[in-house]
């Protein structure tokens, strides 16, 4: 529910004028910490302010949530399911405020307390339910669905730990437990009336049912319960709250006293172990045969949960299956989830006794799906044993979708021609057999789509040829965006003052309205000013960096940000060369060096030995620079566990964006997206979402480098050698010859420098680092001389503020709304 200024609003059970809001919040919070907490403001720590206030906003949000499901089911109107393995909250308290329209009120209610609303808002943890742009994207979305009044649920898990918390032991990544919910969280409610039975393992015999057919029945299984959490999701100036549902595992069998009482204490925890590692953490390391299986099984766990909890909320409404299309749309972001597609069809053959034409109409209706990759490890090839033995009826199933689609559309299609066949076929290999899970989301869901216009193109040519071939219309392009409300207005309050006065605040709801800042982009005063708020966010950020890495920064230096996953093809590595090279120049007494800080954050994956490489080799060369004292032009930041919260630390501050990854493989990026709208100019290659916000920002506002897609694939073919490079470039050569000698060995006789040098060259360098190097380390020097030009670089900066509007995640949402699901908002009374 959002406040007005200007009016009245019902807020705490009553209706109460403006003026008296600052005081209501007051006794809300002072209510909470009596009454919830057993505290009074002499005896409450910060964190029972955090919850108290968090309390007082969710009484809020609860009523508006309580009406907006009342008429989504009295209107039984159509609903956007939205299924997702990662979303990035982040911390919810100050969205909640800005969202409900009660931010300043509650500063000033908290402030009139002795509190300050910052020092409380930093208590909360950063929820642990995703890892990079896949779960920030998801969350960015259902702040759009909810600020747009179109009706949604979004189903995940409830990660116990998370991903993992990252710290730096001598310069390489540890990882230990983010265990975020170890004190709770004030936002989530418990829904255990709605627990899901989810069935694994066991085998398949021919029986018969009541009416005297035989048929296959899924017998022998072993069951795992799934706990349902939801967590409110309010919208900006809305009246809708939709929710986010997380599912928790737990074991279906009672704990076994009699076994513990006999002294088995161990023996008689072990089921419950077993099955609620399940939902313990984000992508457990899959390198192993039972990792593997941990992945499929929390995959199919979270998707058999959602499945049947859409059909049990559909038949709380409906009983005729014939409209579940009308009423259902299901969202499937990414390749995790697909499994669901299976399962509905076993449920609706199975269980509800459909004919299997009838299920697969309904399935081909109901679901839709976004590719976010084109990495081949990314797209989900399941070992066929491995698949059967823990889901043997939905690998039954996949075989009978595999032998209808080939024998029914591919020959109809291509008549006998079994290369077109085996091209197409869910199931590959002759022996060793794969399930191909992106392949059945090409078959089955109504429509799939790219997160950009060129990784759309590329989803169409590279990825699905044969079925853009077969399903022409089926494929189409929803570029990425984020939510200004997260992106600029809660993590960049100096900047949102600024566009305020400036503009004022209509486009935290309409990013397109920051186009009126064009014409303050050649404004000497307005520059000045932007400035100024730029300044004041890089001294922030300077005290979070001497906080976390113990190094003292020069805020009047350029602030170099990259900060993403660590992957080879985003190319950090790269970033570092450039690094490198300027040191070099630095070491050998050239004076005329723009002073820099490479800020960095990222996390490997557990098992992406190569990544964790990459990380060390940066942390090794931050070391050596950060400790030179005749160095005074570079340093290096490289902060430590990087998530939604720090993201809102660095953003804001950053000068260049660095979004370098290889063209061709990064299918959109939002944190480009969020570094342009918050004032960073971008240097970048043409890959994914870059080339249209060099298309928005105009080509003078943006530093573009490096071979492109098409390029590349020449270079592929022609027979790509990287020492090709190392021979003619002599600075290269250099930098590299230097990375293996001694001077990088660490005192424990480790040598990451050299481990990376040896993957760009021995290893081929798949990845085309030393290809684009000349061309990025010129494209640098670039942006070194216009960050000189004070005017000149405000200018653009200011432009690229001004020309982000395309990048708003609500403008996304319109574009699922009306080309993909067909869903209407809903007005709450």
């Amino acid at each position: 529910m959002a406040i007005s200024k200007n009016e009245n609003s019902e807020l705490l059970g009553g209706k109460i004028q403006t003026q008296d809001l600052k005081s209501r919040i007051k006794e809300s919070i002072i209510k909470h910490l009596q009454f919830d907490l057993a505290r009074n403001q002499g005896t409450a720590t910060l964190r029972d302010w955090w919850i108290a206030t968090c309390l007082m906003a969710k009484e809020m949000i609860m009523s508006q949530f309580i009406r907006t499901q009342r008429t989504h089911h009295a209107t039984n109107t159509r609903r956007v399911y939205y299924i997702s393995m990662e979303y990035l909250p982040g911390r919810l308290l100050k969205n909640n405020l800005v969202n409900l329209g009660i931010l300043e009120e509650t500063k000033k209610a908290l402030e009139v307390l002795g509190q300050d609303l910052t020092e409380i808002e930093n208590v909360e943890p950063d929820m642990g339910l995703g890892n990079g742009g896949l779960g920030r994207l998801a969350s960015c979305f259902q702040d759009s669905l909810a600020t747009l009044n179109y009706p949604a649920v979004a189903y995940g898990i409830h990660y116990e730990l998370g991903l993992f918390k990252q710290k730096f032991v001598d310069g390489k990544q540890v990882e230990k437990p983010d265990n975020w919910l170890f004190s709770g969280t004030p936002w989530q409610v418990c829904r255990a009336e709605n627990t899901q039975n989810v069935k694994l393992f066991g085998n398949v015999e021919f029986c018969y049912d009541r009416l005297g057919r035989l048929k296959p029945t899924w017998k022998n299984y072993e069951i795992i319960q799934g706990i349902p959490w939801d967590i409110s999701i309010t919208g900006y100036k809305s009246e809708t709250v939709n929710f986010m549902r997380l599912w928790e595992a737990r074991a279906a069998v009672e704990f076994d006293l009699k076994m513990f009482n006999e002294g088995k204490f161990f023996e008689a925890m072990e089921e419950q172990t077993k099955n609620e590692t399940i939902s313990k953490v984000l992508y457990p390391n899959d390198s192993t045969e039972d990792g593997k299986t941990l992945r499929l099984t929390q995959q199919y766990f979270f998707v058999s949960c959602s499945i049947q909890d859409i059909i049990r909320r559909f038949k709380n409404g409906n009983k005729n299956f014939d409209i579940f299309p009308e009423k259902i749309a299901i969202q499937l972001n990414d390749t995790h989830p697909i499994v669901a597609i299976v399962e509905l069809l076993r449920i609706l053959v199975d269980e509800e006794d459909f004919s299997w034409e009838k299920a697969w109409s309904i399935c081909t209706q109901t679901f839709f799906y976004t590719n976010h990759t084109l990495l081949p490890e990314a797209l989900e090839e399941w070992n066929a044993g491995l698949f059967e033995h823990l889901l043997p009826r939905h690998y039954q199933l996949i075989c009978e979708i595999n032998r209808r689609f080939l024998e029914e559309e591919v020959e109809k299609k291509w008549p006998g021609d079994d290369s077109k066949k085996r091209a197409l076929s869910i199931i590959a290999g002759d022996g060793n057999k794969v399930v191909r899970m992106a392949y059945l989301a090409a078959v089955c869901c109504k429509r799939v789509n790219g997160v950009a216009a060129m990784h759309s193109e590329l989803v169409k040519s590279l990825l699905f040829p044969l079925f853009h071939e077969l399903y022409p219309m089926k494929f189409t392009n929803v570029t990425n965006g984020v939510t200004p409300r997260m992106w600029i207005r809660c993590c960049n309050p100096n900047l949102s003052k600024l566009l305020d006065r400036a503009i004022g605040y209509e486009w935290t709801a309409d990013l397109s309205k920051l186009r009126e800042l064009e014409k303050f982009s050649e404004d000497a005063v307005f520059q000045q000013k932007f400035l100024d708020v730029k300044k004041l966010n890089k001294i922030n950020l300077t005290r979070k960096i001497a906080d976390l890495c113990a190094i003292e920064v020069d805020p009047n230096s350029l602030f170099d940000v990259q900060i993403k996953r660590l992957h080879e093809y985003k190319r950090q590595h790269l970033n570092l060369l450039h690094i490198l090279s300027l040191y070099r120049r630095v070491i050998s007494g050239e004076k005329d060096i723009v002073p820099r800080t490479f800020i960095f954050g990222a996390k490997a994956a557990p098992g992406y030995y190569m990544a964790k490489h990459i990380i060390h080799a940066i942390n090794v060369v931050a070391k050596d620079i950060n400790n030179n004292p005749n160095n005074d032009k570079v340093r290096i930041a490289f902060l430590p566990n990087y998530n939604v919260s720090l993201a809102c630390d660095i953003i804001p501050a950053a000068d260049l964006s660095e979004q370098i990854s290889t063209a061709g493989k990064e299918a959109s990026g939002t944190g480009n997206m969020k570094l342009a709208m918050n004032g960073a100019c971008t240097i970048c290659t043409l890959d994914g979402a870059n080339v249209e916000i060099k298309e928005e920002v105009g080509d003078e506002n943006i530093f573009v480098f490096g071979h492109t897609e098409s390029e590349l694939k020449e270079m592929r073919a022609s027979g790509y050698n990287s020492f090709d490079y190392y021979n003619k470039n002599e600075e290269l050569r250099n930098i590299l010859d230097w990375m293996a000698s001694n001077y990088f060995v660490t005192e424990s006789g480790e040598a990451p420098l050299k481990d990376v040098r040896n993957s760009l060259l021995d290893g081929g360098d798949p990845f085309f680092v030393l290809a684009d190097f000349d061309d990025y380390v010129e494209t640098q020097g670039t942006v070194a001389t216009t960050f000189r030009n004070r005017q000149l670089w405000a200018k653009k900066a200011i432009l690229n503020v001004a020309r982000s509007g395309k990048f708003s995640s609500d403008r996304s949402i319109r574009d699922y709304a009306g080309e993909i699901w067909d869903v209407s908002p809903v007005d709450i009374k």
